[in-house]
């Protein structure tokens, strides 16, 4: 999810869609806090870890 954010936010930037930049951070968020939440060992919709 964070690549994927990743991805959409240069080509928003690239493209100069704010569309995409937007939803390319939003993205990245998200995948951040999933990711740092499975890394404490909380279980993030029902699995034990992100991955």
């Amino acid at each position: 999810m964070i690549v994927l954010g990743l991805v959409l936010l240069i080509l928003g930037i690239v493209f100069g869609l704010s569309i995409l930049t937007t939803i390319g951070v939003v993205l990245m968020l998200v995948g951040a806090a999933a990711w740092l939440l499975g890394m404490a060992g909380r279980p993030i919709g029902g699995r034990a870890h992100y991955w």
